[in-house]
């Protein structure tokens, strides 16, 4: 009996354990997202709230969607690609799951940005993501020294600035470059032979151009030392990048190119094997609160799809936003739709071919 006892003992134990475990691990959200997202102070505040950790993993687009690949949707609970990466990446890969919309406190969001949001992240009829963090790549400048000839993206090759531009060898130089010559990329999303000859015009400009630049870059922090040394006038980068360089260098900004800054939006997408689905909804509904939204922007440097979420949000940020974009400047972002599955392949060849040539 006592031997009984003893083992009815250790079941428990055991069992309890692993009731124990479990909650455990129910009680952390996994977050693929991006940096400044999701700042300790906001992890903190959750947790004290809510009782639920947050474990955050640092990516890209490219990267969340090979990571979410590679496991068929699993290993996170809630991840933040942009919205234009979504419907094309579960049509070829089956890497999310829908939104469950009762879910989501709608009242937080901006209304226009949720709509086109869900319009864009739309597939087979279900909606696969919600609006966060938005914002634009454009030009970053000492408009001292290049304001009066870099007006466009196109203008980066201009003998003017020739030996100190730079910009990365990705998608995003492909897409302003095509604006600024005059041709509409994203209107020739759906008919492959037109985008590909958008982009043959394109790879032959940026091959031409290479001599004008300094480095492609590949992260934000060469890029600002390339500028903070004066070795790079002129650049295609983030509004975010422009702003921090204008705190100490007030003849370096953002600017927004004639033809168009291109607009992003992060958004909240749920993989499909995700383990804490409450948890991730508790988060986005928790992140979207006004308060919550102002430390996130003063964190990342961009604003977010939260109704009022600037109420808080540093001065001086403001300032250097308005001074930026005028509402016209605002009108003419081209916001990047969603990419019909096989375009960035093609991409990715021209990106090559520019990269290899001499």
């Amino acid at each position: 009996m006592k031997k009984f006892k003893g083992l009815f003992a250790g079941v428990v134990a055991i069992a309890a354990t692993t009731s124990l475990t479990n909650l455990a691990q129910a009680e952390t959200l996994r977050l693929l997202t991006w940096g400044g997202y999701a700042p300790e102070a906001v992890i903190e505040k959750f947790k004290s709230e809510t009782g639920i950790d947050v474990e955050v993993t640092k990516s890209n687009n490219e990267d969340m969607i090979s990571k979410l690949r590679a496991t068929g949707g699993a290993g996170f609970d809630l991840a933040q690609p942009s919205q234009d990466r979504i419907s094309g990446a579960q049509e070829e890969f089956d890497i999310y799951k829908p939104i469950d919309l009762s879910k989501i406190d709608s009242s937080l969001f901006i209304a226009s940005m949720l709509d086109a949001t869900k319009s864009n992240t739309m597939f087979d009829g279900e909606v696969y993501g919600v609006p966060h963090v938005w914002g634009t790549s454009g030009l970053v400048m000492n408009t001292k020294e290049a304001g009066d000839t870099v007006k466009d993206y196109a203008d980066l090759c201009d003998p003017a600035v020739a030996g100190r531009v730079s910009y990365r060898l990705k998608r995003p130089t492909l897409i302003g470059f095509a604006y600024s010559m005059g041709l509409d990329p994203f209107a020739a999303y759906n008919d492959k032979a037109k985008y590909q000859g958008i982009l043959d015009t394109v790879t032959a400009k940026l091959i031409d151009c290479k001599a004008n630049v300094k480095a492609y870059w590949t992260g934000g922090d060469q890029l600002m030392g390339l500028i903070r040394s004066g070795e790079v006038k002129a650049a295609m980068a983030w509004d975010t990048g422009g702003w921090k360089l204008n705190k100490d260098m007030a003849d370096v900004t953002f600017v927004a190119p004639k033809s168009g800054a291109l607009g992003w939006i992060d958004t909240f997408a749920l993989p499909r094997k995700t383990k804490a689905e409450d948890a991730a909804y508790k988060w986005i509904n928790f992140v979207m609160q006004p308060e919550i939204a102002s430390m996130i922007t003063n964190t990342a440097g961009n604003f977010t799809a939260a109704k009022g979420g600037d109420a808080n949000v540093d001065a001086d940020l403001k300032a250097r936003f308005n001074a930026s974009f005028s509402q016209a400047k605002i009108d003419n972002i081209k916001w990047y739709p969603t990419v019909p599955a096989g375009l960035e392949e093609m991409e990715g060849k021209a990106l090559d071919k520019i990269n290899a040539a001499n």
